[in-house]
């Protein structure tokens, strides 16, 4: 094990105690550990579209019928080692993306949105794992908006603003908070791979996640955090300590009989 740099490294001298630093800020969020939750597969999903070309002109015949289209996406946090993970999607050893979709036209968007997320990570009712699930595998607490981002036109570019004399976007990406239980069955349709992406490997990096997902550890800054252990017991909060070397991406479920490839970000 390798030695912990300095600036890392706990203090053995107490802090004087200082004033209160913590008005204006909401309620703690309590975080569960990553051993709480049991992750499976299910029958694959394939891609709607074989290529981005399809997919925006698929974008700009729903603009056509319906106008702008409404998608939604969700940020699912645990902790593993006393620090916050993500879970997201990886398809094909390359494309990262948030559980979510595009809404129906006619769908109301939280309603929509809860389907959406059975659809993606519940497991099927004719699973064994369904009946280890807490009473609904098909009810998500979704609690707030972290972020919006537009797409002006049908091409691959969005914004976390609209642009300036932009009246007729194409599309606009709401990101929520989703506030997991103690325990939950989650599973992932097998051509694609649930990982646990702690947000120190996010943040920053743009280059391998997209300007999306880099961003996400800029949304949750606004949290604070309690740990709690598998006994539901707070065991840390923030601040917190070293992070610990074990915490890294860990693939959760799913992804069989991929072919290794290189890692690239895609996003939009």
């Amino acid at each position: 094990m390798s030695a912990i740099p300095p600036s890392h490294q706990q203090s053995e001298i107490q802090p004087p105690n200082g004033l209160p630093f913590n008005d204006r800020q909401p309620p703690a969020i309590q975080l569960y550990p990553l051993s709480n939750y049991t992750f499976g597969v299910k029958e694959t999903q394939p891609e709607e579209d074989p290529s981005v070309k399809d997919r925006l002109r698929r974008l700009e015949e729903h603009y056509e019928q319906h106008g702008m289209r409404r998608t939604c996406e969700g940020i699912l946090v645990c902790h593993e080692h006393n620090h916050p993970h993500v879970l997201m999607l990886q398809i094909a050893n390359a494309f990262f993306k948030l559980p979510g979709d595009y809404l129906p036209h006619d769908s109301d968007e939280i309603a929509g949105f809860k389907t959406i997320l059975t659809a993606k990570l519940a497991p099927p009712a004719s699973s064994s794992l369904s009946t280890r699930d807490d009473a609904a595998s098909s009810d998500w607490n979704i609690t707030s908006t972290l972020a919006q981002w537009w797409r002006p036109n049908f091409e691959t570019f969005m914004y976390p603003y609209l642009p300036p004399h932009t009246t007729r976007p194409k599309e606009l990406k709401k990101l929520y908070f989703i506030q997991l239980p103690k325990s939950k069955v989650l599973s992932v349709p097998k051509n694609m791979k649930l990982l646990a992406v702690p947000l120190f490997e996010l943040y920053d990096n743009s280059q391998r996640y997209g300007p999306q997902l880099s961003a996400i550890p800029h949304y949750l800054s606004r949290f604070r955090w309690e740990f709690v252990d598998e006994e539901g017991v707070v065991t840390a909060w923030t601040p917190g300590g070293v992070v610990d070397e074990r915490v890294k991406v860990k693939v959760l479920a799913g992804g069989e009989g991929e072919q290794g490839g290189q890692e690239v970000k895609m996003e939009g």
